[in-house]
């Protein structure tokens, strides 16, 4: 190859080449008590911003300060230790939401806690965002059938509609709601049941249920 064709050739690809820098910012955790951090390092960190902490821990950014950022730790702190590295995500607090979750045991973060595995990524969700106005919603007219004839005679439910389920300890509101859930079978409804509070004994008896019944391949149990 001719001397003037190789000279051409690198003036051709010099021209063409695109220099892009991933910049990230990185800090480290000073101080972590009852699931509280203090990060020092992370100066253009933003509130409310999703962090990444030690072994892919997620953390919420909450308090600015001047040397350090306050978050929130969202899942088990006691593997967090003084020096761990912290890293900026540069996004909102959100997930990552598909039809991987379903007939699976997830954290508020969808990170799976049943064992199996690690669900696919799908469309990021915003977890604070602004409810769509009244005139912008759809309106109620798809029937939701609970399976109980009595609540479904004198207190009809239809899709997109909230129901408030009350009661004393030990008087069946979990119960109605499995219910509910079973009856969903076949209707192309997707169903998240999330015990907040809830030893995991109880949960896991809950799971055993819906899966005795076939319901836990549309449904979702969050373990918050």
């Amino acid at each position: 190859m001719a001397v003037e064709e190789i000279i051409k050739s690198l003036k051709q690809k010099i021209e063409k080449f695109e220099h892009t820098v991933d910049v990230t910012e990185f800090g480290h955790v000073v101080s972590v008590s009852d699931g509280i951090a203090k990060i020092s390092g992370l100066s253009g960190c933003m509130a409310s911003e999703m962090l990444e902490v030690g072994e892919g821990l997620n953390a919420l950014a909450l308090n600015l300060e001047e040397d350090t950022v306050g978050a929130v730790i969202l899942g088990d702190f006691s593997s967090i230790k003084e020096g761990d590295k912290v890293k900026r995500t540069g996004k909102v607090l959100s997930i990552s939401v598909s039809d991987d979750v379903l007939g699976r045991v997830v954290d508020p973060t969808l990170k799976p806690i049943d064992g199996g595995k690690a669900i696919k990524g799908g469309k990021d969700m915003y977890i604070e965002r602004v409810a769509p106005g009244v005139m912008d919603r759809q309106s109620v007219n798809v029937p939701m059938q609970t399976g109980i004839k009595v609540i479904d005679c004198l207190v009809p439910i239809g899709r997109g509609q909230r129901e408030l389920i009350i009661g004393d300890r030990q008087t069946g509101k979990t119960a109605l709601a499995i219910d509910a859930i079973v009856n969903q079978k076949g209707n192309g409804v997707k169903c998240v049941y999330v015990a907040i509070g809830q030893k995991k004994s109880k949960v896991m008896r809950v799971v055993k249920e819906l899966e005795k019944r076939g319901a836990m391949e549309y449904t979702t149990v969050v373990l918050a």
